[in-house]
């Protein structure tokens, strides 16, 4: 996602994801996480007067930005909702099954990672958060000191791929016990010290704190909801563009693309051709990953991966 309004060249595969987004220049676009709006930026330059773009976002910081660059330019509109939700606005606007394209860039935007005070750094100081809209749901502080250990290990598993979760369950439920968790800075040091094998080039608590942040905001269902709706909203020949940042992410957006580009899951000796299978997507083109260059500029761009599927039916 983007680092901050005039520091558009830092998103990630910017121009990439856009170009593969934008066909029709006078259709109707959504972007489903519109951060600090560097590809709604770019969406609506290319659009023409008679484009429309949809942005998307929970994080109410990301929202005042948005409802700023409305009124400059009427051909954005906006809703402060997690993304999946797409079908209930997409109704609103009466875009169903009319949208020329979808933009995903999952996962957490660097506004919120660089800003002590959302919580989501294990490298900045600041209350244990983690919400990508702070006005609803549980703080990854109140869900740390209330789960049950089982609960919490199985969380960094499962949501961090993180092998010693069990261990660090066991010292936070340790922690907890003398005093509540209310700090990223405290959170970070009991895991890594709970850590045994530390890996090169990466905090010990990265993968516990990917972990807490996606179960949090339920990130993984998001994804899987939201893509099951594109679908229907979008028309035939319309684009859906996504683009991950870790395994489980893209995992989810591969399968489904695969899934639907299949079609019905008859048995393989049917005598039925691969029309027949009703298949409703298309893969553009393999996974796009950031050059080199790209990668020096901005090293989080090192593990994006963008894949590109077109509606057929």
């Amino acid at each position: 996602m983007i680092m901050a309004s005039d520091q558009a060249h830092e998103t990630v595969l910017f121009h990439e994801a856009v170009e593969a987004l934008v066909g029709d220049t006078s259709g109707k676009y959504v972007d489903a996480t519109f951060g600090r709006g560097g590809h709604s930026r770019l969406i609506l330059e290319k659009l023409s007067d008679q484009g429309e773009l949809l942005g998307f976002d929970r994080d109410p910081e990301a929202i005042e930005v948005a409802e700023a660059m409305q009124l400059a330019d009427s051909r954005l509109k906006v809703a402060h909702a997690p993304f999946s939700q797409l079908e209930k606005y997409i109704s609103a606007q009466a875009w169903s099954g009319d949208l020329d394209g979808i933009l995903f860039d999952l996962g957490v935007s660097s506004p919120q990672l660089d800003e002590a005070g959302r919580g989501f750094s294990f490298l900045r100081d600041g209350p244990l958060d983690m919400r990508m809209d702070p006005t609803s749901g549980l703080s990854a502080s109140e869900w740390i000191n209330t789960a049950a250990e089982n609960e919490i290990a199985d969380v960094l598993y499962k949501y961090g791929e993180e092998r010693h979760s069990r261990r660090m369950a066991r010292r936070i439920v340790e922690e907890r016990l003398k005093k509540p968790i209310t700090r990223t800075g405290e959170l970070a040091e009991f895991i890594k010290e709970a850590n045994p094998s530390w890996e090169r080039d990466k905090h010990p608590a990265t993968r516990a704190f990917q972990g807490i942040r996606i179960y949090i905001n339920s990130e993984l269902e998001e994804i899987e909801s939201a893509l099951g709706q594109s679908l229907e909203l979008l028309k035939v020949g319309g684009r859906l563009v996504v683009i991950s940042f870790h395994s489980l992410e893209d995992r989810i957006v591969k399968q489904f693309i695969a899934k639907e580009a299949k079609g019905d899951n008859f048995p393989r000796d049917l005598p039925v051709s691969q029309e027949m299978l009703n298949p409703r997507l298309k893969p553009i083109g393999k996974a796009i990953k950031a050059s080199k260059q790209e990668i020096g500029n901005n090293p989080r761009a090192r593990s994006a991966v963008m894949r590109i599927a077109e509606k057929i039916a």
